[in-house]
């Protein structure tokens, strides 16, 4: 399997306090990691620094084999990243968001293309000329979605990307990501939502304290033996 983000040995600290203590972990192509932990663990401090907004004060992290540090624009250039909240222009619609953000990568996507990769991402079709103004926050995630794969990225980065859905936004959201991996691009995850993870990650991480507590593969686990793992980790 191709590795598109690894990272190795990295360290970053804030002052006294360190935020990330030597992780090291790979995703690969087709690959959806689920990185979990409560707040303050470390997760969106591991997200900035793979995007190159951050610097470890130690380790190296590359995304599709390109150094984060000595090649930043090539790195960020392979990532699509999806915060909690997707930010699109209000007074624009859903087709119109789609192309406008495609065009800032790079990428020229007529009105025909935006449709076909907003219903990719599950946005309903009479949604796709309506401006977004008027959007639920899963809405906004399925044109984010689209826009990730307008841009056709290599790793997707998401955080905590099912928070304030409801179950069945949540559930289409994951259906929409599992689309993206089987396309061959590389998911990593942060979240702490337990149930959500068993339905949709190959495998998993526990970072509690800046510190990768377990790392294993989601096969067979179901969100009660899930859950049991992760009290057990944050309790050691």
């Amino acid at each position: 399997m191709e590795t598109l983000l690894e990272l190795d040995h990295v360290t970053k600290r804030f002052g006294e306090r360190t935020a990330v203590d030597d992780l090291s972990l790979r995703i690969g192509a087709g690959e959806i990691y689920a990185l979990l932990g409560p707040n303050g663990a470390g997760k969106t401090t591991t997200l900035n620094m793979i995007l190159g907004f951050l610097a470890p004060d130690a380790g190296q992290l590359s995304v599709d084999g390109f150094d984060v540090a000595r090649d930043p624009m090539r790195a960020r250039a392979a990532i699509a990243y999806l915060p909690e909240t997707v930010m699109l222009n209000p007074t624009l619609t859903g087709i119109e968001n789609l192309r406008y953000f495609a065009l800032l990568c790079g990428r020229r996507v007529d009105a025909s293309a935006a449709r076909e990769l907003l219903s990719s991402a599950g946005l309903q079709a009479d949604a796709h000329a309506r401006r977004t103004e008027g959007y639920s926050k899963g809405m906004r995630q399925k044109v984010g979605l689209a826009i990730a794969l307008a841009k056709d990225a290599r790793l997707l980065l998401l955080d905590e990307p099912t928070s304030g859905l409801d179950a069945s936004a949540s559930n289409d959201f994951t259906r929409v990501v599992r689309i993206a991996s089987s396309r061959g691009m590389a998911v990593l995850m942060a979240t702490h939502d337990l149930y959500r993870v068993a339905d949709a990650a190959d495998r998993i991480g526990i970072l509690h304290g800046g510190r990768l507590r377990l790392e294993r593969d989601v096969d067979g686990l179901c969100a009660a033996s899930l859950e049991s793992l992760y009290l057990e980790r944050l309790a050691a």
